[in-house]
């Protein structure tokens, strides 16, 4: 007798546990959450931090504002992520107050 199959009790439970708990919903939104993460990462990596850092770049003689550091202690590390941080939240910001606006409708 196969133990590991499933029987139409444990299906049943599973896709009642599924289907409470919303864990397909919340799959799509984690990936989305995945996409929407790395497109603020390609905007700031790509655009941001080139447009507005370019001179400070070649005065430091740096490639990356993730290179920028003062004996050991990589502050560019931080203020990429805060800037990544800082465009995440305010599209998150855009995002909600625009669905508030159309749930209101």
């Amino acid at each position: 007798m196969d133990t590991l199959s499933l029987t139409p009790t444990l299906r049943t439970e599973f896709l009642a546990f599924i289907h409470t708990y919303n864990i397909f919903w919340v799959a799509v939104g984690l990936l989305i959450a995945k996409k929407v993460a790395d497109f603020t990462k390609s905007i700031v990596e790509d655009f941001v931090t080139p447009l507005f850092f370019t001179p400070l770049f070649k005065k430091l003689k740096i490639d990356k504002l993730d290179d920028l550091s003062y004996k050991g202690i990589l502050y560019g590390k931080v203020l990429a992520s805060f800037i990544d941080f800082a465009i995440t939240a305010f599209f998150i910001f855009l995002l909600v107050k625009y669905m508030a606006v159309d749930i209101k409708k």
